[in-house]
């Protein structure tokens, strides 16, 4: 399971070493990303993230609040290629984002002011070791029906790793055959479906890989 630690201690970055080192981000870039986003913040005061993937069992944000929320436009797709973490260059997997169209149930988690910057380093050196993901402010409905900004990562369809046929029947079987160093591919995506499940969210598309892959 990934902890702070990893992060902090330079343990987590250290899975993507085998990596082609023209795909990788130095501290430099993640960095320069967060506060790129961070100036064009559409609101003042707390930041909301929205979970939708290991977020979700396992968030390792000092959160002083989480909601139910809805994000629409979007949906959850395994349209990313991964070659480290719960894969290698040798047994590529795939690697969970949201593309444009539908909608996406998650969970929106709030950062005070306080604890905003020191939280969200550590969210960006855990998503974006490579800038695979394009971070953009959605609008969330919550569960009483307001609506709040939210951080959200993306898929960047102009990264390397891009892959644009994400359906159950091309990622299938890159899921069940990769692993690495984080554990397997396949477990991912049984935890998510998990998580959503015990949520009481329902992604027919996750549900759906995951009782096609093998445990």
């Amino acid at each position: 399971m990934l902890t702070k630690h990893h992060i902090t201690s330079g343990a987590y970055l250290e899975n993507f070493g085998e990596m082609p080192k023209e795909i990788l981000w130095t501290l430099k870039q993640i960095e320069q990303s967060m506060h790129e986003t961070l100036a064009n913040r559409p609101t003042k005061g707390d930041i909301w993230i929205f979970g939708y993937g290991s977020l979700l069992w396992n968030p390792l944000l000092n959160f002083s609040d989480q909601k139910r929320a809805t994000l629409q436009g979007w949906h959850r797709s395994f349209c990313m290629r991964i070659l480290a973490g719960r894969a290698t260059v040798e047994t590529p997997g795939r690697m969970l984002a949201l593309e444009p169209g539908g909608s996406t149930q998650g969970v929106a988690f709030k950062l005070t002011e306080q604890v905003a910057q020191e939280e969200l380093i550590l969210l960006w050196v855990r998503e974006m070791p490579t800038g695979a993901y394009r971070p953009i402010w959605v609008p969330l409905s919550i569960d009483d029906g307001t609506e709040i900004m939210a951080l959200a990562f993306v898929a960047e369809p102009d990264h390397p790793l891009y892959e644009q046929d994400a359906s159950i029947e091309s990622v299938a079987r890159h899921i069940a055959e990769a692993s690495g160093p984080m554990g397997t591919n396949a477990d991912y995506v049984h935890k998510l479906n998990s998580a959503l499940c015990e949520s009481g969210f329902v992604d027919e598309y996750i549900g759906a890989l995951s009782a096609g892959i093998m445990p």
